[in-house]
């Protein structure tokens, strides 16, 4: 982990002088962020899970806009918490706890597209420029999985650079991911109408069940406007359109029946 928080510093120098950041760099640095999250979250291996989110996730990447990103990264982490994360780059991080918890292909369909498009718009990398001359340290597992920061030393990390660079989004970014979310899952041919349809899931379980959607809501500042908005958009797409589009696939299911058919991780990444 030390060694990690060195190197981050050093790969962020361009962005604390001031640079502008290239595709390249950008892709670099998130292969560099994205070993080390693989090696502290427990990602699910099962080849079969991995096939069905990479060709759902490439899907959305292919008409996301961002042709420049040629090799997107889709994984599935082992964690009954409720969230979802994009590294700059295109390396996109869903929970099984979100995907278990959703009604149908379009709603986890919906999450990837809003988590490409905070790649698409290159938030992270706004977030990092402006947080120029800081201590930046970036403990993505947190973010994922907070019981991952029990531990002493991803603690001690989090004292030392504060909070996750790109751990929290500000308000218009996530109304940009959304609005990003819908024309993408829109091109794919696939119903827009689960991107409003999970946060109505989401904010359900909130009022019932707090604690299991609490990492969710401390990364995705969540209201009912978001909900409005993201219908709004929807209502702009014509019904005969709306009504050609999938809302959910046997594939699906059965992907979903195989991830809860997994035994969940016994301890925390390290």
């Amino acid at each position: 982990m030390r060694r990690f928080f060195v190197s981050t510093l050093a790969s962020l120098g361009f962005l604390t002088a001031g640079c502008g950041v290239s595709t390249q760099q950008e892709v670099d640095m998130g292969a560099q962020y994205a070993s080390q999250i693989n090696s502290q979250l427990p990602i699910i291996r099962d080849a079969e899970i991995n096939r069905y989110i990479t060709v759902l996730g490439d899907s959305l990447a292919r008409v996301a806009g961002r042709t420049d990103i040629q090799d997107w990264q889709f994984y599935v982490v082992n964690s009954p918490e409720v969230n979802a994360f994009a590294v700059p780059g295109g390396f996109i991080y869903m929970n099984r706890g979100l995907i278990e918890r959703a009604q149908n292909m379009s709603q986890v369909a919906g999450v990837l597209g809003h988590e490409i498009g905070h790649v698409v718009e290159r938030h992270s990398i706004e977030q990092m420029q402006k947080a120029q001359g800081a201590n930046i340290g970036l403990t993505l597992g947190c973010i994922l999985a907070p019981s991952v920061c029990q531990n002493q030393a991803a603690g001690a990390l989090i004292n030392v650079g504060g909070n996750a660079v790109f751990a929290r989004f500000s308000r218009s970014d996530e109304s940009e991911a959304d609005e990003v979310g819908v024309n993408i899952v829109t091109r794919a041919g696939i119903d827009p109408r689960g991107i409003p349809g999970m946060f109505r899931v989401l904010l359900e379980e909130r009022n019932s069940r707090p604690a299991g959607v609490e990492a969710w809501f401390s990364t995705h500042p969540l209201e009912e406007d978001r909900i409005q908005r993201t219908e709004a958009q929807i209502a702009q797409i014509s019904p005969q359109v709306l009504q050609s589009l999938t809302r959910d696939t046997q594939g699906f299911r059965q992907f979903q029946s195989r991830l809860r058919s997994l035994p969940q991780a016994t301890q925390a990444a390290r």
